[in-house]
């Protein structure tokens, strides 16, 4: 039986094939129907063009409104200037919100497509930002207050991670001589990214050990090879994150050599979300749309950790049974100047930043309500 669509218009009601509707109906269309019963030829006539003219309005009229299945019209149904960002992130669990937005359909509810690319830390994915490879990306707020130091025009978009105690420690091999901090003298550290808040944590270490940066040589290396390039002696320790601290203690048998979040660092914001002032000047209804997203995802990750243990194995090499015991760090919802201002403080006076630096204005305006 030929599908059809039913139309009802000025005459009896009839039926037109449901082909004749994909285009405009042309009266040549509608004299291959049937004739109604005892309906005279110009009747007929008349029929076919009042029928093709009304069709043709109504399919002129569809083509306005909008559309609900996903399709051109309703990808930018709410006025984004971008729907598809790659997004930097780390495989470690201090961006896990963006992982949670997307799993959750924080993005899809707000029309973005996320794609997350991996990087190595905040340092390398700046020039990555200004290049375009990347719309957004993770930082770390040493890294992002340094470049805008250095002259570069980038925006923190959002708030990520606070640390919290053990998060981010030095380690060693079980069998190592160096049992304090004291002992790193002459000694070489891995961190994952050189100048940037790895370097400022160990050094605050350092200080209250009696040494400074020029007592230790540090060396760059990824978090997931920091563990069996310190076995293999090309390193004798490594500043370490979750969930590399629990997989590199059992595995590799690593033992803990000092918190780095302790005295000065203690409560450090850590990471957050940036991208460049151009791009943000460029895509506000885009980035606001990525701020609502990530903003529920940080509130849900801060107060169900469920979440978060449910994440990581997506996308770390850790197991849900490693999740559901590694140390985590707080998710705060919204960027603080006040909060951050530590981080560049901090900065300043072990020589990271040259002058002092108001962090206000590195913020990007918070996601607007609409």
């Amino acid at each position: 039986m030929t599908d059809k669509q039913h139309i009802r218009g000025i005459a009896p009601t009839f039926d037109v094939p449901f082909r004749y509707a994909s285009r405009p109906v042309s009266c040549a269309d509608l004299q291959k129907l049937p004739p109604l019963v005892g309906e005279p030829p110009m009747t007929r006539k008349l029929r076919c063009y009042a029928v093709a003219l009304g069709v043709t309005v109504a399919l002129t009229l569809a083509g306005c409104g909008g559309s609900d299945d996903g399709g051109p019209t309703s990808a930018n149904s709410k006025g984004l200037e971008k729907t598809t960002i790659k997004v930097g992130a780390l495989p470690i669990p201090d961006p896990v919100s963006v992982y949670i937005a997307q799993a959750k359909g924080f993005f899809k509810e707000e029309g973005l497509t996320v794609e997350p690319t991996p990087i190595t830390g905040g340092a390398v994915a700046v020039p990555m930002i200004e290049s375009g490879q990347l719309d957004i990306s993770q930082t770390n707020y040493v890294s992002t207050f340094a470049a805008v130091a250095g002259g570069k025009k980038i925006k923190l978009v959002a708030d990520m991670y606070q640390a919290g105690a053990n998060c981010f420690v030095i380690m060693v091999p079980g069998n190592s001589p160096i049992k304090t901090v004291a002992d790193l003298k002459g000694k070489t550290i891995f961190v994952n990214n050189l100048n940037n808040v790895a370097t400022l944590a160990v050094e605050t270490q350092l200080k209250v050990a009696g040494l400074s940066k020029d007592d230790v040589k540090f060396a760059e290396k990824p978090f997931p090879e920091m563990g069996n390039a310190i076995k293999a002696g090309q390193a004798d320790a490594g500043w370490i994150t979750e969930p590399f601290i629990t997989a590199n203690q059992s595995a590799n048998g690593f033992r803990k050599l000092a918190d780095t979040i302790t005295g000065q660092t203690e409560d450090l914001p850590i990471a957050g979300w940036m991208a460049s002032e151009e791009w943000v000047q460029k895509y506000p209804k885009t980035l606001a749309a990525f701020q609502r997203a990530i903003a529920k995802a940080q509130q849900l990750a801060s107060s169900d950790r469920k979440e978060i243990e449910a994440m990581l194995p997506k996308y770390t090499k850790i197991d849900a049974k490693t999740a559901s015991v590694i140390t985590l760090g707080t998710y705060p919802s919204e960027l603080n100047a006040n909060r951050l201002q530590k981080v560049a403080d901090l900065m300043l006076e072990y020589g990271y930043l040259k002058s002092p630096l108001d962090v206000k204005s590195v913020i990007a305006a918070p996601a607007s309500s609409g």
